[in-house]
């Protein structure tokens, strides 16, 4: 049985390298690829691999939210693996809210690779079950820094969720690249975060638990919900 693949790097040499790696095995074949969001959201449904190699952070938004994507919205879905330049807390609690099956580094050898292909297209997780599961404990959590977070800081926190960048948040919300930078340093700062990601999982976290409401859990799908 062939196992088809999907990958998605911004890089042309990373999607070549890891081309050249997997189709040097029998059983793997490479069907399709993409450098942005749009392009990969766009192409794989239309060819539904078994197994799709995300990069975590791309021009036009992250991984993350691909994953997510096609994860609920693709049938079969595809088993998904981040891919990252570190190994952290914000890669393996991406990789456990965006419902994939583990991460891989960019420094990944061609043997792992493959081997990881084949586990988890075999229905496998790269992902300790211990460490998962202290992840998801922590972000059941009700963080005291949300509650610190203005209306605005609020909707800017659900688009990052939703894999915008600060240009497109900025054209959602009417306000300058800028000031959008300064709401999303606020929003770090106030729920402790350092990264993007980190505060991209936590709102996806809460957006799950509080369900499809328009309350001030989630006053930006409330926001999109009243353009529409």
């Amino acid at each position: 049985m062939t196992i088809s693949v999907f990958l998605l790097d911004d890089h042309e040499l990373v999607r070549t390298g890891l081309r050249t790696v997997l189709e040097s095995e029998g059983d793997i074949r490479v069907v399709g690829e993409a450098g942005t969001v749009a392009d990969a959201l766009r192409r794989i449904p239309a060819l539904t691999p078994d197994v799709a190699i995300l990069d975590v952070r791309l021009p036009d938004g992250e991984g993350i939210g691909v994953c997510r994507e096609v994860r609920s919205s693709v049938e079969p879905a595809p088993a998904c693996l981040m891919l990252t330049s570190y190994s952290d807390d914000e890669a393996l609690t991406g990789a456990i809210m965006a419902g994939s099956a583990g991460y891989l580094l960019k420094q990944v050898s061609g043997m792992n690779l493959v081997d990881a292909v084949r586990r988890v297209a075999a229905g496998g997780s790269l992902l300790d079950p211990e460490l998962t599961a202290k992840v998801l404990h922590r972000m059941r959590g009700d963080e005291p820094g949300y509650a610190q977070l203005s209306p605005q800081e609020r909707r800017v926190l659900g688009l990052i969720a939703d894999g915008l960048t600060n240009r497109q948040i900025g054209e959602q919300l009417h306000l300058a690249e800028k000031t959008v930078k300064n709401y999303v340093s606020s929003v770090l700062h106030k729920l402790g975060f350092e990264r993007r990601t980190e505060a991209a999982v936590y709102a996806t976290r809460r957006r799950d638990i509080s369900g499809p409401q328009t309350g001030p859990l989630d006053p930006v799908r409330g926001l999109r919900d009243r353009r529409r």
